[in-house]
């Protein structure tokens, strides 16, 4: 049984339109919105994605914006605004075949790296929506931040300047994966993302705060946090305690020690995809 991916065109409540991957295979159990991370897109996880891996759901990738005035797509440039677009998507996907068993309108979510802070919040805000909550290597307490310098840079383009960019400090593919075949194709990847605006680190910021008091949100659903144990962009004590500290009675964390940043580049990624398709299967 193999699944079909196809480009969905999706119209954001500002009016702006974007293109979304859609894996759909041809008798769906349930939706899965798959929020990724910064520097990445849809193409990076084609294996979880993919024909084999999603026999039992429909999963969907997050498309980034394109910024007037900049040849590469950028993320959402204010909380609302990041919010409002993943709300969106999630939307799109809740008006499609695969609900639960109750026909409630709900959907896994998975967020990796710094799309785990998009997965937390919409969770947060939207908790009947959210079945499931996968987070992968998630950005919500990350080791790699701008030095002071770049802070207080970012700190003055705020006054002047709030569209100027600033390198993203992951512009090395050996952050994501020690797998030289990996590594080569993030190095030749021409649509990852490598500056944001001073604005969208104002955002991200703005989410740190959110997912401190997330443990205070109405979500009481399943989160499964899923650590790599050679992860060079993440805080994995930090993000273990943070997991411990939330009411959901269904917690669980898989981890694996010989893992990079980006588990789908591991050379065996295969105890990962099994892990993660398990999980929410389980729970479909």
């Amino acid at each position: 049984m193999t699944s079909e991916v196809h480009s969905k065109q999706i119209t954001f409540l500002d009016g702006y339109s974007v293109h979304a991957r859609l894996w759909q295979p041809p008798n769906p159990r349930s939706r899965i919105l798959y929020l990724h991370g910064i520097q990445s897109h849809g193409g990076w996880y084609e294996l979880s994605g993919g024909a084999r891996r999603c026999r039992l759901h429909r999963p969907h990738a997050r498309p980034p914006r394109l910024r007037p005035g900049t040849p590469t797509p950028q993320p959402p440039d204010s909380l609302d605004q990041c919010l409002a677009d993943t709300k969106c998507m999630l939307d799109f996907l809740l008006k499609m075949p695969g609900g639960d068993a109750a026909g409630r309108p709900s959907a896994h979510v998975i967020g990796v790296s710094w799309g785990g802070k998009q997965a937390v919040h919409l969770a947060q805000a939207h908790p009947r929506h959210v079945k499931t909550l996968s987070l992968i290597a998630p950005g919500l307490f990350p080791r790699i931040d701008l030095t002071l310098t770049e802070k207080f840079r970012v700190g003055v383009s705020m006054i002047n300047d709030r569209e100027k960019l600033f390198d993203i400090p992951l512009n090395d593919a050996a952050f994501f994966t020690d797998n030289p075949e990996r590594m080569a194709f993030v190095e030749r990847d021409m649509h990852k993302l490598q500056q944001v605006s001073a604005r969208f680190l104002l955002t991200s910021r703005q989410l740190d705060k959110l997912i401190r008091v997330f443990p205070d949100s109405p979500y009481r659903n399943p989160v499964h946090l899923f650590l790599a144990g050679r992860d060079r962009i993440i805080d994995n004590e930090k993000t273990r305690d943070w997991l411990r500290g939330l009411p959901s009675p269904d917690r669980r964390i898989t981890e694996y020690p010989d893992g990079g940043h980006t588990l789908e580049f591991d050379r065996d990624p295969e105890p990962f995809l099994n892990d993660l398709v398990t999980w929410i299967s389980e729970r479909a």
